[in-house]
């Protein structure tokens, strides 16, 4: 596979996928007009596609252990095509909800293999660059997203914005002629893990979004459900050897905790750009742009340190990095629009380095038969630590109604900031475990 052409094409597809997901926020309050609805129910037009994206990213990493990968390629990029196209044509609520649950069905596929056929094709001294590359785009995606997605809107209407992901239509052709070949090995899916993956995910983020006891404990009877099937299964849905892997349950509270991070600062930004600044959405986009930008011209270079100097090292960095800034708003947020904008400036990259390096250096430790299963539940956990974060700072902001909006802001930064610290925590007792494990290891061949 000549991934020097494969994966910058890759990215354009991810980066059309990613966008998908920030385009709708501008345009959500046109869709609850247009349509007369609540803006409880047009809340579902973004949390539906953000939680049905997150469950098809591990559900197709999962059937790349014996599915191959062009098919997997065809049959997502054709569903989230066609579903684009229904949704330009939909004119009622029930219709544009359906297009968005058949666009994250198939939007999971370039997410889900991505990091899978990177893991597995290209070489460990090239792989941080390609992985690098891949994190870029989705970070650039996110920044872009409002700016295209406010264009759109204001020209085209929000029907309009499934024109953008048809475009996947055109890159499908070229993925399919340049992707390894692959041979099916005998099929075997475990239906009922993947059905209770599924409620287990679905369940918490409603407990989370909804404030419901009710479904807490729906979601509790689901995970005590399918820790009972994974006791008694063989070849379970979720492997559970990672899950009695130790360092890979230290990544996963890695990635949970920066995706809160990075999810949790990019809804918050807009917010205190338009009720502190009073910047329009067209001004919010501009200065949130750079940083994204900024991410993605840096990838080359990222991508070769990474594969130079390792991946802790710069784990390690971006952390300091992205606590820095969370200390930056937590202390100057309300000071000057411009504190929004070169915080975001240093947190993109260092965002981009760090969820690159994390992924790289989980596909390292995992062994080649589990690398399908593997990273596809690492993004499953990185995603659902985005989505809660959006839901508990939109709670953690409710709840703060007696004080002054800046002060609301400051401690939800706060809240973020330690949450960035306990992620560091955690990697710094992953990186001395490990160091502890290779001296164990070294022991006997030095005796």
């Amino acid at each position: 596979m000549n991934d020097k052409v494969v994966m910058p094409v890759w990215t354009i597809g991810l980066f059309i996928v990613v966008m998908n997901t920030t385009m709708f926020n501008v345009s959500l309050p046109s869709i609850i007009h247009d349509l007369n609805i609540s803006a409880d129910l047009g809340s579902w037009v973004i949390s539906s596609y953000s939680i049905g994206y997150a469950l098809s990213t591990v559900i197709y990493s999962r059937l790349t252990d014996t599915v191959p990968l062009r098919r997997l390629l065809l049959v997502g990029l054709l569903t989230l095509g066609l579903s684009s196209v229904i949704g330009i044509i939909a004119h009622d609520f029930k219709m544009l909800l359906i297009a968005r649950i058949l666009q994250s069905a198939g939007a999971g596929v370039m997410a889900g293999l991505g990091l899978v056929m990177a893991s597995r094709y290209i070489p460990i001294e090239r792989r941080g660059s390609a992985i690098a590359m891949i994190s870029a785009g989705s970070a650039m995606a996110f920044g872009l997203g409002p700016i295209v997605g406010g264009l759109i809107s204001e020209y085209w209407g929000w029907n309009g914005l499934f024109a953008i992901t048809c475009l996947v239509l055109f890159i499908l052709p070229i993925l399919l002629r340049l992707m390894p070949k692959e041979k099916p090995l005998p099929f075997r899916f475990d239906l009922i893990g993947a059905v209770l993956t599924v409620l287990n995910a679905a369940t918490l983020l409603l407990a989370v979004t909804q404030l419901s006891y009710i479904w807490l404990a729906v979601s509790a009877m689901t995970f005590l459900l399918h820790g009972w099937h994974l006791r008694r299964g063989k070849e379970t849905f979720i492997n559970p050897n990672l899950l009695s892997n130790a360092s890979f349950r230290k990544l996963s509270v890695v990635g949970f905790c920066i995706l809160v991070l990075n999810l949790g600062n990019l809804f918050l930004m807009p917010l205190v750009l338009a009720n502190l600044f009073h910047r329009s959405p067209m001004e919010i986009g501009l200065t949130i742009a750079p940083g994204a930008v900024l991410s993605a011209i840096l990838t080359r270079f990222v991508g070769r340190w990474i594969d130079r100097y390792g991946n802790l090292r710069f784990l390690f960095l971006g952390h300091a990095v992205m606590a820095f800034v969370m200390l930056l708003f937590f202390t100057g947020v309300g000071a000057s629009w411009v504190v929004t904008l070169l915080g975001y400036i240093c947190f993109s990259p260092s965002f981009s380095a760090t969820i690159a390096s994390l992924n790289n250096e989980t596909s390292r430790i995992l062994p080649k038969a589990q690398i399908g299963s593997g990273m596809g539940l690492m993004q499953l956990i990185q995603f659902c630590g985005g989505s809660i974060s959006v839901a508990v700072c939109g709670i953690l902001l409710e709840i703060q109604k007696q004080t002054t909006l800046l002060q609301a802001y400051k401690h939800v930064y706060g809240v973020l900031l330690l949450i960035g610290l306990v992620s560091a925590a955690m990697l710094l007792w992953y990186k001395l475990s490990s160091s502890k494990e290779a001296n164990k290891q070294s022991v006997p061949s030095n005796a």
